[in-house]
């Protein structure tokens, strides 16, 4: 390590103001910072001082995310496999299934391994295109405005691929991660000025973009059609459910919440497993990095809509009795709530309006799903909408405290 430390202050100079290489000081500074300690640090006692910084709480969110990383590869190589007609194997066709019988691996669906590698096979190209088209855009406009490359992109190249399918293609993930760090992060100023969340733009904008590839019930698993086998269905528990005609209670007899929990199920990359995404969220509120009074915030207005719902009932409309337990784990809802909700940029700063904004998204959330039967996935769309109150929120809230504090003084 000391070696490449005096690589790096031999090329400092040429990097610095005035040096032959100085437009290009935003890509060093962030190399330098990346592999090694700033080297401008608070040394006075004047100054207040903490061991946290933007890389290191952006890595605590990454860490928090390898679970979610973990589930999306072996779920989306699990239900790949299942799905497989072992009939049919020889005549698969694609590069992941050559590099898959070139290796010697077969397609057990009860193998970890093999679901490992199976589903790496899908998410791992998404993740790299995500991060070298995001970080080109990155990279970019911090050379153009002569600032330093900041590593809140980390978080949003990492959210991203896990909110697509397994059978996004890649083409579409460059354009949606385009439109999610160009359009609603740089065009603001960069991080820390966007007023929505870079990787829920981007979802949205493929979402309304090319809709056949991003819903419906034949993108969620990464193998069907002619190899699949008879009677396999890909839909997700969100579409399946919808589709029922007798009241939730009965028609849920067949289901397994506890699969729906682990994540053995249907579903985007990264959102099927609702433990993986309590393991993170824990890990955000025992480091402080993510609001626990958002999280919680979120489970207060989904159990008290859900109960509102049940206490209404209907009896053309099943979805009224659905528990609240089972929103919770449905869908996008954990991973929402624990990576998305609680970004510090777009949520309110004021603890009051996260409870506020945490319980606005629960309630939204289970509102969209009960009455709006053609869209039963609403999580994205709901955070979004409450990026955009969030200033609202935190503007009347503070608003209220500077009058409630003159009232105080001039009593």
């Amino acid at each position: 390590m000391k070696a490449l430390e005096n690589l790096l202050a031999r090329a400092a100079p040429h990097f610095e103001p005035g040096g032959r290489l100085s437009r290009f000081h935003a890509i060093f500074e962030a190399t330098d910072t990346f592999i090694m300690t700033p080297p401008s640090v608070t040394r006075g006692a004047s100054h207040v001082r903490d061991s946290i910084d933007l890389k290191r709480m952006m890595t605590i969110v990454v860490i928090a995310m390898l679970p979610c990383v973990f589930m999306a590869m072996y779920n989306t190589g699990l239900q790949a496999n299942m799905a497989l007609d072992p009939m049919k194997l020889a005549t698969l066709t694609g590069w992941r299934h050559e590099i898959m019988r070139a290796l010697g691996f077969g397609y057990d669906a009860r193998s970890l391994a093999q679901c490992l590698f199976h589903g790496s096979l899908y998410f791992l190209p998404l993740y790299a295109v995500t991060l070298a088209v995001g970080g080109f855009w990155e990279v970019l406009f911090a050379v153009v405005r002569r600032h330093e490359i900041n590593e809140g992109f980390l978080v949003t190249s990492m959210i991203f691929p896990l909110t697509l399918p397994a059978t996004a293609p890649l083409w579409q993930a460059a354009l949606g991660i385009t439109f999610g760090v160009v359009v609603a992060k740089e065009v603001f100023g960069g991080t820390g000025m966007n007023f929505l969340n870079p990787a829920l733009a981007g979802r949205a904008f493929m979402f309304f973009a090319y809709p056949a590839d991003i819903s419906g019930d034949t993108v969620w698993v990464a193998m069907y059609g002619v190899n699949a086998v008879d009677g396999f269905s890909g839909a997700t528990l969100l579409s399946t459910m919808r589709s029922f005609t007798t009241p939730f209670d009965e028609a849920s007899a067949s289901l397994s919440w506890a699969n729906a929990f682990l994540g053995f199920e249907p579903g985007s990359l990264g959102e099927t497993s609702a433990l993986a995404c309590l393991i993170g969220a824990a890990i955000l509120i025992v480091t402080k990095v993510g609001s626990w009074r958002i999280m919680a915030g979120v489970a207060l207005g989904t159990i008290a809509m859900a109960l509102l719902f049940n206490a209404i009932g209907s009896t053309t409309n099943h979805w009224f009795a659905m528990p609240f337990w089972w929103h919770m784990v449905l869908g996008g809802w954990a991973f929402g709530t624990a990576f998305m909700a609680t970004d510090p940029v777009t949520a309110p700063f004021t603890d009051r309006g996260r409870w506020i904004y945490g319980f606005g998204i629960g309630a939204l959330i289970v509102m969209i799903r009960v009455l709006n039967p053609a869209y039963p996935e609403s999580v994205f769309l709901v955070i979004l909408f409450m990026n955009v109150m969030s200033p609202l929120i935190d503007y009347f809230l503070v608003r209220g405290n500077i009058q409630r504090r003159k009232r105080r003084v001039q009593a």
